[in-house]
């Protein structure tokens, strides 16, 4: 049925469907998952089908866990979906930067950076990218033997590298601090999603104090960064191309924090999500031997010895399908709220206007309708030999419709390369004992890090 014909049937006194959910007596509960188990809490709502209506307190959140839901609310009617629950929030910690802004300003921003990320830039970047990685592979060796290694730690310097080198033509290992502060940041917008942005920021508490350091030291390695660049402006990197869109800013002071903003939000999102697919690749890769041995053969018989090339990409189809999987289990972007502007129908379902739903790629990338042993690590999923048989939105790690991730293919590079490099050359098993938990963010962490024993091969 169209979605004319839903809406005329709506008119003619057609009764509306409510989603199915947990009683609002369960409020509470609801509201400790909310805080303390957030994947918890969206299991629980793919157990009422595809459809869920959770009433918490005052707000009533719309669950949608179907491709052709997600196809609604972030393609076919995606002007209709703002952003929601927790990136509202989050815009107190990281202002209208590309992740939080909407409308025009968003679509500005867009055209602003998009050209960054083009194809004959990645072949340039793709140097750049594998000097990185081989920077982190000299590192982990020269650790080999010497006793555990935080390996989230050094994924977040890697990413941060490269981010800086690819985007910003900078070297922002003068700038150790940022991987903190966007734990503080982060730490931050979650608390603001919880507590509905209802504690003053200026409460001191301590986690307020932590964020607003954070701040700080976020604002300082900006300005350090604009101030440098000021002396050579020219550039097709993307700060550059900020830089040269708030100079047509009329008045300077919206400029300056514009240009903070969207800076901030670029060095969260650049490195953030490509070091928490690694760090849960590498740790699916522990637990399933045979997989990590066709993946030392794949990368010793296309790069030997060698340092990798943008072509070699098409070389590495099973480094690539491994990366796939993980992100099938474990996506970066691991839920996707938005808030109704107009009433809607989604599945046959009534959305009011001002809603809060939600899709959660973490859930639908399990749905048993469209996944064979969705719990199962399978990297052959993703043959692309094999016929496509699934929606095409039963798999979104990197989002969908018009705010499709702007750096998916530079981080799909990225996470291609190092994997490669590293499993050639190294073996990291994580310490006995250390218990892996997901750590739903603004990205999907790895609660407490990964610490490995590094073994040379």
């Amino acid at each position: 049925m169209s979605a004319l014909r839903q809406s005329a049937g709506a008119r003619r006194g057609a009764p509306r469907r409510v989603p199915p959910g947990p009683p609002r007596t369960a409020a509470l509960g609801l509201l400790r998952k909310l805080a303390f188990d957030r994947l918890g809490l969206m299991t629980a709502a793919a157990e009422y089908g595809d459809a869920a209506r959770i009433a918490i307190g005052p707000r009533t959140l719309y669950f949608f866990n179907h491709p052709d839901h997600a196809k609604r609310l972030l393609a076919d009617n995606g002007a209709n979906y703002h952003k929601g629950i927790g990136l509202v929030q989050a815009r107190r910690a990281l202002g209208d930067g590309l992740l939080t802004s909407e409308g025009e300003l968003w679509r500005k921003q867009r055209q602003v950076v998009q050209p960054a990320f083009q194809r004959k830039r990645m072949v340039r970047q793709a140097d750049a990218v594998a000097e990185e990685a081989a920077k982190l592979v000299a590192g982990l060796r020269a650790r080999a033997g010497g006793g555990p290694v935080d390996l989230m730690g050094e994924l977040t310097g890697l990413t941060l590298g490269v981010l800086g080198r690819t985007l910003l033509d900078a070297d922002l290992s003068a700038h150790g601090s940022v991987g903190g502060a966007f734990e503080a940041v982060q730490d931050q917008a979650m608390f603001e999603m919880v507590t509905q942005g209802m504690v003053p920021l200026w409460a001191p508490l301590p986690k307020q104090l932590r964020f607003r350091r954070a701040r700080r030291e976020l604002e300082r390695v900006v300005g350090r960064l604009v101030t440098e660049r000021a002396a050579r402006p020219d550039g097709d990197d993307a700060l550059s191309r900020l830089i040269a869109s708030v100079r047509r800013e009329p008045d300077p002071r919206v400029g300056r924090q514009r240009l903070r903003d969207e800076l901030v939000t670029l060095l969260l999102a650049g490195h953030e999500t490509t070091a928490s697919t690694l760090g849960w690749t590498f740790h699916l890769l522990d637990r399933h031997p045979e997989v990590l041995e066709r993946l030392r053969e794949e990368a010793a018989g296309t790069l030997g010895d060698r340092m990798p090339t943008f072509e070699d990409l098409h070389g590495l189809p099973y480094t690539t399908m491994v990366i796939q999987e993980a992100m099938r289990l474990y996506p970066p972007v691991w839920i996707l709220t938005r808030v109704a502007q107009s009433e809607d129908e989604v599945g046959g379902f009534h959305v009011p206007s001002g809603a809060d739903v939600m899709v959660c790629p973490y859930t639908l990338h399990r749905h048993p309708g469209f996944w064979e042993e969705p719990e199962r690590f399978d990297p052959e999923r993703f043959d692309p030999e094999r016929p496509e048989t699934r929606p095409r939105y039963a798999y979104i790690p990197f989002g969908a419709g018009p705010r499709f991730c702007v750096g998916n293919h530079l981080g799909m590079m990225e996470a291609t390369f190092v994997l490669a490099m590293v499993v050639r050359e190294l073996r990291l098993t994580t310490v006995p004992g250390h218990r892996v938990v997901p750590e739903p963010m603004l990205s999907l962490r790895l609660r407490d890090g990964l610490p490995v024993n590094v073994t040379a091969l």
